[in-house]
């Protein structure tokens, strides 16, 4: 049986379109199998040659007398879904495909690509690409790609591995880890994905002992649910996994489209199920970079308290600040604990961060009682520390990094991230001694952030999610307000409850009955944003101030919206005030559904500040979307104000969730709009329900 991993291991490979020059695409493959000495068996493929760089040259696939793991084609591509169709009779595995003018040329190649799809599904054969760069497995000399990076470096196998929709920007972000000193495992760009695609690529990293970390490049993602299983895969064997996903902008987006042929997901969404899954998400390589690097003594710090240990007083204020900026916790050091610190150094700074001074280099071993006493007093969950060129120095390097030993002596689950300038041996010996170093102190805070973001998530695991239950089909016809909160309270959400009024008089006789202050709106399939056409009139107090409403409300709408079916008029009792959210659900063609909050108003609509997770989400899941609000405060009580009843808020979005999710197949979008918060309860004033078309 043909499986993912035949991909990166095969003991035989045909190349079609052989070349034998080995600056061509269809002659670097060979150059590199040969340069690298992969040793199984290599059938270059070309009619018009019987020999190939050395090798024995077939007129096809079908000439090579032994079995053939996998395939590489580098022929134009009116040809390529036959010599496919040829691999797959051969038996083989798998078929990587380096010719482009398939689906990001035009509707014709389009067709072809359909059809390396269909070929992949009827026989099993898997195929990377078209339009792919290629693979390398380092480990065993496979260097199934025509990047001419390889020219200038031999991979060695270390624990990073890569994988990348965009061969041209992988190719790039492979050379600049071989710069950083990251040696690369495993290298695999997937192109268009007619068939392999990014996430099936990281759930095979992911399930590889000899991988420790995975770096992924992505511009769109063809199946959301296996995404998240991978990183969850990566999560439960503590693998960081860090993720470049583009197309944050509409620009950005825009062009990911066109480039991939396929469609980018909403970006906010993007960011919430990587986060909660665990995967952290880099907005550069730089970034990218840093944190794979620090990932390499693999500690994951499981908490934010962060100490700062420094020579420079303004040093320590930046990273102070970075730190902030990451979330970090720059927690002082015990009263008590500065007082011995003043003993040591009497000028010293003690809170956190520590400046030893310059009294640093009379006396080095002031590091390892400033660790130690930051570590067994300060209760830091890992250290940055700022030494700047000193650290370099041929003669105080050698007794820094004693001290730093023995500082961490028994403690080799504690993170220490330096700070400091110096030559390239020099700094590998830091390296080798579990210490990662970067010249930029920031850049060093940043990289403990993200080392503890994946010790946080390590620790937590995957969230846990309510049941999804089987429910009865949605009332047929378009839904118009009272339908919708008549359904979603059927399930058990806090609605509002609500008269319709056919005529002024009715509207009087409800608002008489509801005792107080009434709001009233226009009931219409047809009008599904009812105060545009000023189809909503509030605190309408009274019979006769109802009737007038009434009539006025259904001029207005029926002016706006001559052609409009309009049942009524909805009247419903005026809530107390309280805090106005938005609850809402989409269907996002990556993800499925999805759930939002956020609290209403200008922050919704301005300031964007809304919370996004895969439906259906627990009732935890939901106090965490609360939480990670901006304007969560005013939720919880800000200035003195009551708070919400936030149990009972996030009971509603859990539940909420869960019938999003179960009628995913045939809704759009759900709303409970605004939804308000309130000391005892949360009630939502008006509901829509949009079906799928």
């Amino acid at each position: 049986m043909t499986t993912l991993d035949d991909l990166v291991s095969p003991r035989s490979v045909a190349v079609v379109g052989a070349s034998n020059n080995p600056t061509r695409i269809g002659g670097r493959p060979i150059a590199y199998f040969l340069k690298e000495k992969f040793q199984g068996d290599i059938y270059p493929i070309n009619p018009n040659s019987d020999t190939i760089q050395g090798l024995k040259a077939y007129p096809s696939l079908m000439d090579v007398p032994g079995q053939i793991d996998f395939v590489l084609v580098a022929i134009a591509a009116k040809g390529v879904v036959e010599v496919v169709r040829q691999a797959a009779l051969k038996g083989a595995k798998t078929a990587m495909i380096f010719s482009s003018g398939f689906a990001e040329m035009d509707e014709e190649g389009a067709v072809m690509q359909q059809e390396l799809s269909d070929i992949a599904r009827e026989t099993g054969i898997r195929v990377v690409g078209p339009n792919c760069l290629g693979m390398f497995n380092s480990s065993i000399g496979f260097f199934a790609t025509f990047t001419q990076v390889i020219d200038r470096v031999s991979p060695k196998p270390g624990g990073l591995a890569i994988a990348s929709q965009s061969g041209a920007f992988g190719s790039h972000i492979f050379y600049i880890s071989q710069l950083r000193g990251l040696d690369v495992r495993y290298w695999l760009t997937t192109g268009n994905e007619a068939d392999v695609h990014i996430a099936e690529v990281i759930k095979l990293l992911a399930e590889k002992d000899d991988v420790h970390s995975i770096f992924a490049y992505a511009e769109s993602i063809k199946d959301g649910g296996m995404l998240v299983d991978a990183l969850e895969i990566a999560r439960a064997n503590r693998k960081p996994v860090v993720f470049m996903k583009v197309g944050r902008s509409k620009v950005g987006a825009e062009a990911a489209s066109s480039h991939t042929a396929s469609l980018a997901g909403e970006d906010a969404i993007y960011d919430a199920v990587l986060r909660e899954a665990g995967c952290y998400r880099a907005n550069s390589t730089e970034q990218a970079l840093d944190i794979a690097y620090a990932a390499r003594p693999r500690i994951y710090p499981t908490g934010r308290r962060t100490g700062l240990v420094t020579l420079s007083g303004g040093a320590g204020v930046l990273m102070a600040d970075a730190a902030e900026e990451h979330g970090l916790d720059v927690a002082p050091m015990p009263a008590d604990a500065q007082v011995e610190i003043k003993k040591l150094v009497p000028f010293a700074g003690t809170r956190n961060p520590l400046d030893v001074t310059a009294q640093f280099l009379n006396d080095l071993s002031l590091v390892s009682k400033f660790t130690n006493l930051m570590l067994d007093r300060g209760n830091y969950d890992g250290l940055v520390g700022f030494w700047t060129t000193v650290a370099g120095s041929p003669t105080l390097s050698p007794v820094l990094q004693a001290e730093l030993k023995k500082a961490l002596d028994g403690r080799e689950d504690k993170l220490f991230i330096h700070s400091l300038v110096a030559d390239k041996d020099i700094s590998k010996t830091y390296e080798e001694a579990g210490f990662p170093v970067f010249e930029d102190p920031s850049r060093a805070v940043g990289a403990m952030a993200a080392m503890m973001f994946f010790g946080e998530a390590f620790a937590a695991g995957r969230p846990g999610a309510p049941t999804v239950p089987e429910v009865k089909p949605l009332p047929e016809g378009v839904l118009g307000e009272r339908e919708a909160k008549a359904v979603l309270a059927e399930f058990g959400l806090p609605l509002v409850e609500d008269i319709l009024a056919t005529t002024a008089d009715e509207a009087a006789a409800a608002a008489t009955k509801a005792g107080g202050p009434v709001a009233m709106k226009i009931a219409s399939p047809d009008i599904l944003h009812k105060t545009d056409v000023g189809g909503v009139a509030l605190g309408v107090k009274g019979a006769d101030a109802a009737q007038a409403a009434f009539k006025d409300i259904m001029a207005k709408s029926k002016a706006a919206v001559p052609d409009a079916h309009i049942d009524g008029i909805i009247v419903s009792p005026m809530i107390e005030d309280g805090t106005d959210c938005i609850l809402g659900a989409k269907i996002d063609p990556v993800f499925g559904p999805v759930v939002m909050f956020g609290l209403g108003g200008v922050f919704t609509e301005v300031m964007k500040d809304v919370s996004f997770r895969r439906a259906p989400v627990s009732v935890e899941t939901a106090k965490s979307m609360i939480s990670e609000l901006k304007g969560a405060a005013i939720l919880k009580g800000a200035r003195g104000t009551t708070p919400a009843n936030i149990d009972a808020i996030a009971d509603c979005i859990s539940r909420f969730s869960v019938f999003a999710a179960a009628h995913a197949k045939n809704v759009e979008s759900i709303e409970m709009n605004p939804l308000r918060a309130l000391p005892d309860r949360c009630i939502a004033l008006d509901a829509l329900i949009v079906k799928s078309s």
